[in-house]
């Protein structure tokens, strides 16, 4: 590998910590002469530590007692056993984790909350590149949005709940594209509304919570749109906010 043939496959091992130490090196001189490449590396990274952060606990839980049991009451030919052990640990790690990774076995809402939460932790630690585009265009920032989610977005002014807007970003979903948008209070504390756009209308619903490591995500559907307000404020407070956005977002309250 030589600094001049360093590519995407490359970089993404390097964030894995999967090179030796002279790979390792021609990549760190490589980001060194490239600061938008090594700003995307980092993103990356705190992508990874995010990901574990909430789903290894899910990873880690033990195989079930019984299927373990099942195991060795049978007299199974010991590479055939061994095969089986493998595929039943594969097995039970995707059935815990199925719940949270497969938007068709999960109802929608909690699905949208939970990739809501996770963006929220991920770009709200960010602090020199926290959004795609800022809140100074925000007339392209929303114009970029809606052409996107092919659905008309607003920002709502929550400046009377103490936040101003940062700006906001195009996110994956597993549903089709979400807009985030970003607000941040005076003090530092930083808010994400999280917005999906669905073909046909939802069933609606209330105010639903979920929380994880001290984050909270408010989340509600009204009519075809998907809305989770995410932070890690006071609850009453975020509470509030999300009323606030409700009322705003309103179809009706243009």
């Amino acid at each position: 590998m030589t600094t001049s043939s360093i590519g995407e496959a490359d970089l993404h091992a390097y964030v894995d910590g999967q090179l030796d130490a002279a790979s390792r090196s021609e990549v760190e001189a490589y980001l060194a002469a490239h600061p938008d490449t090594a700003r995307l590396v980092q993103e990356w990274r705190a992508q990874n530590e995010a990901l574990h952060a909430t789903y290894d606990g899910v990873m880690n839980e033990p195989i079930p007692l019984q299927l373990t049991n099942d195991l060795r009451s049978r007299a199974w030919p010991r590479g055939l056993a061994a095969s089986i052990a493998w595929l039943a640990c594969g097995l039970t790690i995707g059935w815990f984790a199925h719940p949270m990774l497969s938007p068709a076995n999960v109802p929608p809402p909690m699905a949208f909350a939970k990739e809501a939460m996770l963006a929220h932790v991920l770009y709200t630690a960010e602090k020199r590149h926290p959004v795609e585009v800022s809140a100074e265009q925000e007339a392209h920032l929303v114009a970029w949005l809606s052409k996107r989610l092919d659905a008309p977005i607003r920002a709502p002014d929550l400046s009377r709940q103490g936040f101003a807007l940062l700006g906001g970003r195009l996110l994956p979903g597993t549903a089709g594209p979400l807009a985030q948008l970003m607000y941040e209070s005076t003090t530092g504390e930083r808010l994400t509304l999280t917005v999906k756009h669905a073909l046909e209308v939802q069933p609606e619903t209330g105010f639903k919570v979920m929380e994880k490591n001290g984050t909270s995500v408010f989340y509600w559907i009204d009519h075809d749109y998907g809305y989770a307000l995410s932070g890690s404020i006071d609850k009453g407070w975020l509470l509030g906010v999300a009323q606030a956005v409700d009322v705003q977002l309103k179809p009706g309250n243009e």
